[in-house]
């Protein structure tokens, strides 16, 4: 049987559009503070900070920015060296256009891949109980400043119910071809198979003859909705859109910054929006037979970032599940195993 190969194109390059860019001093500054207590900021601190950051560089309010300081920052970059800085960084990099959470560098600092007018960059911003900053740094954004993320921290159930039957897994070419992509080298396919391994009724040469068709798949722990897409039509049985390779998509994000993506649902089925807030069980969506793949299926893996194309894979380990028959904790499947929460 033809399952599901699913490779995307990698075109990781960023080219600065000034040469100048070279010359910056991308490290501002770092002063000490205490790092129990900067790592133990709200999320909502956090982000109001780099809000407030990012309103008064946009709008050349140096001053704003130095106010923003804790009376230890102010003292080491006193108001006429910091706005001698901001200038030149504007000057050479404009305007943020956008910022966007990506994780924490060195204990304390909320990172942010923020997007100027001129490059792509990671602002690094620590800030303290008062929402004020207490350091920060400006670098390069490259796919070396990626978080490492080698095995799930949330501990996570199957996103289905009843008994599957995983046809890829495993950290092996022969158990699972998906350990040539960097992305998906720990990723599953499952489907669901009768008593005698077959994953169709009768002849199989319609979507509803396979068993997996029209499944339900949910949410395998609490979650954010950061990426769907639908609409794209199932496959013929055996034919395959390589146009659209993951086909209908969802991808989650834990409180963990793991990136959970599932693809091939079944066209209009997706039941969650962008930005809406999960718990473990709530409904994403129907497994299908869209995009690349040959057979009702799902496709799932776990990554490091958002963007497949600049993602890591990781291993992903189920905290309590059945495999045929025996009651494991913790387990990454391979392939053969059948699996049920």
């Amino acid at each position: 049987m033809y399952m599901l190969r699913l490779f995307f194109l990698r075109k990781v390059t960023f080219v600065s559009k000034f040469q100048i860019m070279r010359t910056l001093l991308f490290l501002l500054f770092i002063l000490s503070f205490s790092i129990s207590k900067a790592q133990n900021a709200s999320t909502e601190q956090e982000e109001k900070v780099i809000e407030l950051l990012e309103n008064a560089y946009n709008s050349q309010d140096y001053a704003g920015i130095f106010e923003l300081f804790a009376p230890n920052m102010k003292a080491f970059l006193p108001l006429e060296k910091s706005t001698a800085y901001f200038t030149r960084l504007n000057e050479q990099l404009g305007n943020i256009q956008t910022v966007e959470f990506d994780g924490y560098v060195r204990g304390a600092f909320a990172s942010y891949k923020a997007v100027f007018d001129n490059g792509l960059f990671l602002l690094n911003v620590a800030s303290n109980a008062n929402k004020k900053i207490t350091g920060i740094f400006i670098e390069p954004y490259k796919e070396d400043n990626l978080p490492v993320l080698e095995r799930n921290l949330t501990p996570l159930k199957l996103p289905f119910n009843g008994e599957w039957t995983v046809f890829w897994g495993g950290d092996t070419v022969d158990l699972n071809y998906h350990v040539e992509s960097k992305a998906q080298k720990n990723a599953f396919d499952i489907v669901i198979t009768d008593n005698q391994g077959k994953t169709f009724k009768t002849d199989g040469k319609t979507n509803e003859d396979y068993f997996a068709f029209g499944e339900r798949i949910i949410a395998p722990c609490d979650a954010t909705v950061v990426q769907v897409v639908d609409g794209v039509p199932d496959n013929i049985p055996g034919e395959m859109n390589r146009m659209h390779v993951p086909g209908n998509t969802v991808i989650l994000k834990t409180v963990n910054n793991e990136y959970l993506f599932f693809a091939h649902f079944k066209q209009n089925s997706i039941a969650v929006k962008q930005g809406q807030e999960l718990g473990q069980g709530d409904l994403l969506g129907l497994c299908g037979n869209s995009g690349n793949s040959s057979e009702a299926h799902l496709h799932y893996h776990m990554q490091n970032t958002q963007n497949i194309n600049k993602a890591t894979g990781a291993k992903t380990y189920f905290s309590d599940i059945l495999v045929n028959g025996r009651s494991l904790v913790d387990y990454s499947p391979i392939k053969g195993d059948r699996i049920s929460n």
